[in-house]
């Protein structure tokens, strides 16, 4: 019998290295072994408003997800049931037609920014980390994503920045830190924390992987 997949939360702020810890932890492992599901792909579908209202969607407030969906494709995870991962398009603010297909696998990593703030997520998780990282690094890295990968002008990146994301942060994100099992500062580079990481996903994998041998004898 297939054994439970071992999920894990990686949450922080815009911009704290949440990607590249998990990255970073996936680096240790054979592509087959970790699945990450991204909750920036669950932004909820917009397609029904027109396009200058989307331009005023708040992507840092927790009611621009669609937990419900995350949540319920994470469970099909957990049952070993294969999802069709949503995909969303930043440059039209709403939910692309595309679809991408996911099977399960024996680690799931959740990484975004407010994944521990519903506690139906949190609920569904083995292992909750918070990457802590100063606020100033956290905005010259999100400047440098936006203007490169989604074509963003600086004016806007920084009146979002103070408007929605600062504000979002210390009103939604920073709380939740308090949920985590774990808090690694200063993101990937703390390669001390991430073998810690690695060391603890593989024991675990180690004892499921006794476990399915001794099952099936």
């Amino acid at each position: 019998m297939r054994q439970k997949p071992v999920v894990i939360g990686v949450a922080g702020g815009s911009g704290s290295g949440k990607t590249t810890v998990t990255h970073s932890i996936c680096q240790r492992f054979k592509d087959k072994t970790i699945l990450v599901i991204e909750q920036d792909y669950y932004y909820k579908d917009q397609s029904h408003l027109p396009f200058e209202e989307r331009l005023n969607t708040n992507y840092d407030h927790p009611l621009a997800f669609d937990n419900d969906l995350l949540i319920s494709h994470i469970q099909d995870l957990i049952d070993n049931k294969p999802i069709e991962k949503p995909v969303y398009d930043y440059k039209i603010h709403t939910r692309s037609k595309e679809v991408i297909p996911v099977e399960p696998k024996e680690v799931i990593i959740v990484e975004g920014i407010l994944i521990l703030e519903d506690p139906r997520l949190v609920d569904l998780m083995d292992i909750k980390v918070f990457v802590d990282t100063d606020a100033d690094i956290r905005i010259i890295r999100r400047l440098m994503r936006d203007i490169k990968e989604r074509g963003r002008t600086l004016d806007s990146v920084i009146d979002q920045y103070v408007n929605n994301v600062r504000p979002m942060h210390l009103q939604f994100v920073e709380p939740t830190k308090r949920y985590a099992d774990i808090i690694i500062p200063e993101g990937g580079q703390n390669h001390v924390a991430i073998d810690i990481m690695a060391t603890k996903i593989e024991n675990i994998l180690a004892k499921n992987r006794r476990n399915q041998t001794t099952e099936s004898d």
